[in-house]
């Protein structure tokens, strides 16, 4: 054991050595496998932060949330199918409240943009929704400062509302909103809350928003609006038997018969999630074959470079052998050599794709591990070994007489 662990230290020192005595041969041997590392590791890292930012933005749908809704999230087939579809109306969100069993909370919800004004200060396009208390509920959103709308704000379609974080920033800076009236639409509105923060979700800002009482939107911004009604399960298990029981109450009450077809939509997160995979899925696998293409080419010129070493050291070969080497001695110092070209180069393509994913996360996220970057190395020495085999095997097997007359 002790004689193998001594001759890989030795073999390996040899092949540094002559490593840094070709530099220049060495570094553009590395090219290919530098891209390709590169490519496979930037890819996966721009695809795991892409998953990790889209998994945090669904949670905040939740898994056991229905919307029941005019138009499907994910529209396939052509717009004018859909069109035509007739508004939910205040009974459909009625009829689901009344008799569906399955469900935890029920609320209604519309929304719309307008700008939002306090005194000389003003913000435009700001997200207006109209809701009720129980959206705190199917939505999991609570007030940081102050209260959320309550049920007496919806039953008399109070004028009040709850601003987001970035609302409060920009009309109040660092004075207390609370109490004071904003006027939205050209409508004065008392501030109650103010939300916690949210970040964004699917680039749109969650904290541009305002909450008011459904009644009250509707007085003042007109009821010819698209209604959604979001549903929470008693069991996010049993999210198929829900929208099942959903599908039913809305048919009924939207009064289609058996042949008809469906005049609205139930959206849950597993839709966004299945369209996500599918759009992913291709980028990522355009992405490992492009590194893969990569790091075959480069494997090739590690193959290459590694047959003209052994043609260039063929005496030394020689020599060494008639001083006692083994074929197994000859074998892995080369095999040894070609895995340090490519580990450098698997080393710089990572450190590349590290520089690229800061650079990129200016516009997208990205998330790269250390087991990632561990793995990426690890595989760029593999193909050196790989591709080096070849080279290696034709060096240990030259006859020693032949090498000695090589010149």
């Amino acid at each position: 054991m002790k004689t193998i662990l001594w001759d890989t230290i030795e073999a390996g020192r040899i092949a540094f050595g002559a490593l840094t005595a070709n530099k220049a041969r060495s570094a553009l041997a590395t090219l290919g496998i530098v891209i390709g590392v590169m490519t496979v590791v930037l890819m996966i890292t721009i695809v795991s932060g892409l998953n990790d930012s889209f998994s945090t933005q669904l949670a905040r749908i939740g898994s056991g949330t229905i919307y029941i809704q005019r138009f499907p999230w994910i529209i396939q087939d052509d717009f004018f199918i859909y069109r035509n579809r007739p508004r939910l109306t205040q009974k459909n969100y009625e009829d689901v409240k009344r008799y569906c069993q399955g469900a935890s909370t029920i609320t209604p919800y519309v929304d719309t943009m307008r700008p939002v004004a306090f005194k000389n200060e003003s913000l435009g396009g700001v997200f207006l929704i109209g809701t009720d208390e129980t959206y705190l509920e199917t939505t999991d959103v609570m007030p940081e400062v102050g209260r959320f709308i309550s049920r007496m704000d919806a039953i008399a379609n109070r004028d009040v509302a709850v601003i987001g974080t970035t609302v409060a920033k920009e009309l109040f800076g660092q004075h207390n909103p609370i109490g004071q009236k904003v006027r939205i639409g050209g409508f004065d509105y008392k501030i109650v809350g103010v939300l916690e923060e949210q970040g964004a979700m699917f680039g749109q800002s969650m904290d541009s928003q305002v909450i008011v009482p459904i009644g009250s939107m509707r007085k003042h911004f007109g009821r010819r609006r698209d209604l959604s009604i979001i549903v929470k399960a008693i069991n996010p298990d049993e999210v198929e038997e829900l929208k099942d029981e959903l599908t039913g109450i809305m048919r009924r009450t939207r009064r289609l018969g058996p042949g008809e077809g469906d005049n609205f939509s139930i959206n849950e997160q597993g839709q966004l999630m299945d369209m996500y995979t599918q759009i992913t899925s291709g980028v990522y696998a355009a992405g490992i074959i492009i590194g893969g293409i990569s790091l075959i080419v480069g494997g090739i010129g590690i193959m290459n470079i590694m047959l003209v070493s052994v043609t260039e050291r063929t005496h030394e070969i020689g020599i060494r052998k008639a001083l006692g080497a083994r074929r197994s001695q000859i074998l892995r110092q080369f095999l040894i050599e070609s895995a340090l070209i490519c580990s450098f180069g698997g080393i710089i393509g990572i450190g590349l794709a590290w520089g690229g994913a800061k650079a990129i996360n200016i516009y997208l996220p990205t998330s790269m591990s250390v087991p990632l970057a561990v793995a990426g190395m690890l595989f760029a020495a593999f193909v050196g070994v790989f591709f080096g085999i070849f080279p290696a095997a034709k060096a240990a097997r030259l006859d020693p007489i032949v090498a000695l007359r090589k010149e």
